[in-house]
């Protein structure tokens, strides 16, 4: 049997199991803390919770533009914003990767892409993708689990380098079905990298729910085959995924190797803005996740403590739309992307395949 999961500590597979214990959690639903002492002091807390928000801003903010046909189709990540926030957190800004794929914009954020830019991917133009020097970040990937080796490929090289920078990763459950999921999990476990796999589990896959994607009771599992741990964290809970993090990038850095985290969030908003959810979600299941919302449990949480009310949520919410309606407005003044910009911005330097794209794109604009 697995052993007994201790509050407070999470504990990794270890080998198959038939009935796994529930998901580490240091905070639960009704904001109560479940451990003495927060991994997290209430300032940084705020600063989550303000993270989360941000991103959720974000999100809602470019659904009605794209709405507006001012976007392209766009992926929210609504509901599931304490994974990415929290794992951010648990990371070194000036030497840790964070690599996304495609739902992430609230820990993009956090870890320093700037606003514009998150804009501008979504508009449409190359200028989106450019990471600003001593960002430790990768652009977002459309293709699903394709972002994972190229974490492995980060945190391999730090390791040859004789560093101790760390790459973490995220991706859905419907990546965990990939080849690209496990092929490179197995590479990491051997070369011992220093890469966290972090599954956000919220039991879809655009409309393929979660039992018809794998028959293992948990992704966190999987991690047997690739002889690394797995941990199974409350996604919605943003201390348990600070605190599960935490403990595997000190694992990482200690030269131990990787770790698979899953976190069990749920979407609480379409899952792109090309897919009517509708069709296929119960509507009871999302009613049900609603209240475990990590919006409203740090909220909670913070408001026993004293550190939230009606002000100080009306203050962060203004800032919020000024830094987002300025970012906004500075995005539409950059001019609209030429065709040829596809071409010139993915190397350094054209490979020859490239140029004869290039020219032959050239060579139509003046037929």
């Amino acid at each position: 049997m697995l052993q007994q999961m201790e509050i407070g500590q999470p504990q990794p597979y270890t080998f198959t199991v038939d009935n796994p214990p529930e998901p580490f959690q240091l905070l639960d639903q009704a904001g109560n803390l479940l451990v003495d002492t927060p991994p997290l002091s209430d300032e940084e807390t705020l600063k989550g919770l303000r993270a989360i928000l941000l991103g959720r801003r974000f999100d809602e903010l470019c659904i009605n533009l794209q709405r507006r046909g001012l976007m392209v189709t766009f992926a929210p990540g609504i509901g599931q914003e304490a994974c990415t926030v929290g794992s951010v957190m648990a990371l070194d800004s000036r030497r840790d990767w964070f690599v996304p794929q495609y739902r992430e914009a609230a820990g993009q954020l956090l870890h320093g892409s700037p606003l514009v830019n998150n804009f501008l991917w979504h508009m449409g133009s190359p200028l989106g993708f450019y990471i600003p020097e001593g960002v430790r970040m990768l652009p977002f990937q459309a293709g699903v689990a394709g972002q994972i080796s190229h974490a492995v490929g980060l945190a391999w090289g730090s390791k040859l380098q004789g560093k101790t920078d760390v790459a973490v990763v995220h991706f859905g459950d419907g990546a965990s079905s990939q080849g690209d999921f496990y092929e490179p999990m197995n590479l990491a476990g051997v070369v011992k990298a220093p890469v966290i796999f972090f599954c956000q589990n919220n039991y879809w896959a655009i409309s393929l729910s979660r039992n018809l994607q794998t028959a293992a009771q948990t992704i966190a599992q999987k991690a047997v085959a690739a002889g690394i741990p797995g941990i199974q964290v409350d996604g919605n809970d943003l201390f348990a995924v600070y605190e599960a993090t935490c403990q595997a990038v000190e694992r990482a850095r200690r030269g131990e190797g990787p770790t698979l985290i899953e976190g069990v969030t749920y979407r609480l908003g379409i899952h792109t803005t090309a897919d009517d959810s509708s069709r296929y979600e119960p509507v009871e299941y999302k009613e049900e996740w609603r209240d475990k919302d990590p919006v409203l449990r740090l909220q909670r949480y913070l408001e026993r403590r004293g550190k939230w009310n009606a002000d100080i949520a009306q203050k962060m919410e203004a800032e919020i739309k000024a830094e987002l309606d300025a970012a906004w407005e500075e995005a539409q003044r950059v001019p609209i992307s030429r065709m040829d910009e596809g071409l010139t911005h993915v190397f350094a330097e054209m490979t020859p395949r490239l140029r004869q794209q290039y020219d032959e794109l050239k060579g139509d604009a003046h037929a």
